[in-house]
């Protein structure tokens, strides 16, 4: 069975080449170029995976995000984006994207993330059970319901940092190497993506941060520590 994808774009020349090059490849792709009819769409049509420009017409890209993952909590969401700030990446990730890729790229870097945001879907899905917990301190950690529980508090964790968590949890008080870290959450460890786990680990620690025993610690010129 082919893999859905649901690309929301409106530049013309881009989408074509985009959704000729993905159909071609073997991908199932429903293109639209707004979001002003997506919500009517996904009643009828759930894709494995979406693929959403940031800048669009009818309703920006953060604001398409949120609906997809009210439907689909669990969806994998990729934005197509020029903007490179700090606070364009978090607002990305904290409406619902799972990765992010700064226009211009290359159509074998989208394949490529397509098909690694789909493994890591498909990997939790495996892992699908209530005895699949990490406690830290006074948190617990649930990778597969993307939760750190506190108490009666419950954090929602986004998919990357469900990811860069399980990484650091796995690896407790020892060194995770940075780059290695980097290769195996975004496939290689470009300056952008180097800023984009900056900002994932500083929110982390900002959720760790009711007990002083866990720690995320940085080592220059090495990587992080999970400290608990």
């Amino acid at each position: 069975m082919k893999t859905r994808v649901l690309y929301i774009e409106d530049e013309e020349f881009l989408g074509k080449i985009v959704r000729d090059t993905l159909e071609n490849e073997g991908y199932n792709v429903y293109w639209l170029k707004d979001g002003g009819s997506m919500m009517q769409l996904l009643k009828e049509y759930t894709p494995d995976i979406c693929i959403v420009d940031i800048m669009l017409p009818s309703a920006d890209g953060y604001t398409i995000a949120s609906h997809i993952k009210g439907l689909h909590p669990e969806m994998p969401i990729i934005f197509l984006t020029a903007k490179s700030e700090t606070r364009d990446v978090l607002k990305g990730f904290n409406s619902g994207g799972t990765d992010y890729i700064k226009k211009p790229f290359s159509l074998e870097e989208l394949i490529a993330r397509i098909e690694n945001q789909l493994q890591i879907v498909n990997g939790k899905k495996d892992k699908k059970t209530d005895s699949l917990k990490i406690n830290l301190g006074i948190y617990t950690f649930y990778p597969w319901k993307y939760e750190l529980h506190s108490g009666p508090r419950k954090i929602k964790l986004s998919n990357r940092d469900t990811e860069i968590l399980s990484i650091l949890a796995a690896n407790k008080n020892s060194v995770v190497d940075r780059k290695e870290m980097l290769m195996t959450v975004w496939g290689d460890d470009s300056f952008f993506n180097s800023r984009n786990l900056d900002v994932y680990v500083r929110k982390l620690r900002k959720y760790l941060s009711e007990d002083r025993s866990v720690e995320i610690k940085t080592l220059k010129g090495k990587g992080y520590m999970l400290m608990c």
